[in-house]
């Protein structure tokens, strides 16, 4: 249950600030692209953590792409 409550926090925060961002300067859709841009690297970053797979170099293989 913490994993889905994080799954759903971080993405609803990144949101709420993204458009606070966007009014403070005048541009909501600006904000929320940007919060969209930065939810997707943090996606991506705990994803590949949870699997055990951050980083691409590989000890036992070398570097892969």
């Amino acid at each position: 249950m913490p994993r889905l409550a994080l799954r759903l926090l971080v993405p609803a925060g990144l949101l709420i600030l993204g458009v606070v961002f966007g009014l403070i300067f005048e541009n909501v859709w600006l904000g929320v692209l940007l919060a969209v841009i930065i939810w997707l690297g943090w996606f991506l970053g705990y994803e590949s953590r949870r699997g055990h797979n951050a980083g691409v170099n590989d000890e036992d293989h070398g570097i892969e792409l």
